[in-house]
């Protein structure tokens, strides 16, 4: 490592083995890279004093080689992520009920506290004041006569529309959907219906509705969930937009009681190889210009773009009763016959946070970092799944339609431990180029610029491996103009069979520089491309952690422009 302007530091990039650093300043920054990941939430500011004082000591005293002992602790167990909130233990999968209210983010998801499989769904609850630091709660809603609690929203009641609030208060009103297994196994086509429960503490206790359910499944549909509740300001009501097997229903209401059908959506149109799931309205800016659309999310399982479970998205408008295609998007569906908000294949269910304040102005979103191909079979205990990095979502016009960006909110800066500069490097074809870290390559984040290559055949980006011989690459295709995502030699996929393999892309932006913006953690990565417009969530698990970081190019060496590297604190 070389010292350079501004207190960063330049990476070193090698070919050989690198050995282990001196007692320095890179040193130095991984002892207390581990600190800050490995200290209780809690940790006594003597304490800490203490444990940073014996790894200077050990620095100084010339210590050349560091162990890491398998911890089964909570959040510290293999595979674990560090920086992505998970359950303690058991199952986990959709995110529900999230509502910003009181300078907390409310994060309810499906639960089974029994084990490790999908069972009786709950809604289990945690909170953060910045999306990124999260408190563990006790589970909010139980399942009862009616059924299993299934997915649904939440929402800040600010004019006690619902005459649930005390003491001049708004309260927190729950909307989801029961499960009723019993009618399920009998066939009756009539077992899912929606609920609803308040809360008048910040959602820390709840009570459900005696007059449940507030909406029957009257037309015996076998899918029929799901709910995602608004405000509409402009026609002066409550807005429910409901998943139904092959198409959404709109609903409105004027106090969360009391609902009406207003209209349907999407019968023929967009991905249709599975059940719709999980939807969400919003209303987005169009950037650059005075202009608004509305955007309509729909999960579907199977039939995402590389197999099970997927995020679509369609634009258009809504005027308080129908929601419809706006034309040019219509055509785009009638060319590419679906709009994905990411083109991994772990990213579902997600959905956005309800009344987040106006001097905010963001829309909020966050999926279950998981498919339905395999998530019950992973190989990770005593919890599985986990959800995906908070994400903010803008609409742009782009030369190929009316797209959603996703970007990682700035609240997750604060996990920054010190930036890198990644220094200007050629890359020769076949021959991959070691990046010397002064810290973990299984938990960072990279933003890494490649000067696209004058030969249309090369491929290039980055490797992170282990000493096993396992590898996760992810990059850009010349050939195909493609970014990929790439998990054949990842670890462990013995599973599911249609877990390793390669996931891509088209790219969206022109120009001659292509950035990736990259998030690594543990069994995960994240890549924001295009300033956005392509996004790829994808899960592995290695037999140990993927320590090292190498550029490689195939076809054609590439030019690396530079960029800049962190080392990310845990969050637990």
């Amino acid at each position: 490592m070389k010292a350079t302007a501004a207190g960063k530091t330049s990476f070193r990039a090698v070919k050989t083995q690198v050995p282990n650093e001196s007692a320095g300043q890179d040193r130095m920054d991984l002892l207390l890279f581990h600190a800050m990941k490995h200290k209780p939430a809690r940790l006594e500011r003597p304490l800490l004093a203490i444990l940073l004082t014996t790894l200077v000591s050990l620095v100084l005293a010339g210590c050349q080689t560091e162990t890491r002992s398998v911890s089964t602790a909570p959040y510290s167990e293999p595979h674990r992520l560090q920086y992505h909130f998970s359950q303690p233990a058991n199952w986990m999968n959709d995110p529900n009920g999230m509502v910003y209210y009181a300078g907390e983010y409310h994060l309810f998801y499906q639960y089974y506290p029994e084990d490790t499989v999908w069972g009786p769904m709950h809604w289990a609850h945690a909170v953060s004041t910045d999306m990124v630091h999260w408190e563990n709660l006790p589970v909010a809603l139980y399942p009862d006569d009616l059924g299993y609690i299934f997915s649904g929203s939440a929402v800040v009641d600010w004019s006690n529309t619902s005459g649930f609030g005390t003491g001049g208060q708004p309260p927190l009103v729950a909307i989801f959907t029961y499960h009723d297994p019993e009618k399920a196994k009998a066939e009756t086509h009539d077992h899912e219906t929606q609920g609803i429960a308040y809360s008048n503490d910040k959602g820390r206790s709840w009570t459900k509705y005696a007059g449940n359910p507030v909406i029957a499944n009257t037309e015996k549909q076998n899918d029929f969930r799901d709910p995602k509740v608004f405000w509409h300001a402009p026609s002066g009501k409550w807005v429910m937009v409901l998943s139904a097997g092959d198409h959404m229903e709109l609903w409105g209401s004027p106090n969360l009681k009391d609902w009406h059908h207003l209209s349907d959506f999407g019968r023929g149109l967009g991905a249709q190889g599975g059940v719709w799931e999980c939807p969400d309205l919003i209303h987005l800016p169009l950037a650059g210009t005075g202009e608004s659309r509305w955007v309509l999310i729909q999960n579907i399982n199977p039939g995402g773009p590389h197999g099970g479970s997927g995020t679509q998205y369609f634009v258009g408008q809504f005027d308080g009763t129908r929601f419809t295609l706006d034309p040019s998007f219509a055509e785009d569906l009638r060319e590419e016959g679906a709009v994905w908000l990411d083109q991994g294949r772990d990213n579902y269910a997600g959905v956005t946070w309800a009344d987040v304040p106006e001097e905010d102005g963001r829309t909020l979103f966050i999926g279950w970092m998981g498919n339905w191909d395999y998530a019950q079979e992973v190989p990770t205990h005593p919890w599985r799944s986990a959800m995906t990095l908070p994400r903010k979502l803008t609409l742009h016009r782009t030369p190929e339609g009316l797209r959603v960006f996703s970007q990682p909110v700035e609240e997750l800066q604060q996990l920054r431990v010190v930036e890198r500069e990644i220094a200007p490097m050629t890359v020769p074809e076949g021959d991959p180029v070691r990046v010397a870290l002064a810290f973990p390559a299984f938990q960072c984040e990279l933003l890494v610029r490649f000067k696209l290559p004058a030969s249309g055949s090369t491929d290039f980006g980055l490797e992170v491996s282990n000493s096993k011989g396992e590898r996760y690459r992810i990059g850009y295709s010349a050939t195909t103009g493609e970014f990929y995502s790439d998990r054949t030699q990842a670890g462990d996929a013995s599973f599911s069979e249609t877990f390793a393999r390669v996931h891509r892309t088209p790219r969206i932006s022109e120009g001659e520089v292509i950035e990736l913006h990259l998030f690594f953690d543990r069994a995960s990565c994240e890549l924001f491309a295009d300033g956005g417009a392509n996004v790829m969530t994808d899960t592995y698990f290695p037999s140990e952690d993927f320590d090292q970081l190498r550029f490689y190019s195939n076809g054609g060496s590439v030019e690396v422009v530079g960029g800049q590297a962190w080392p990310l604190k845990g969050i637990w």
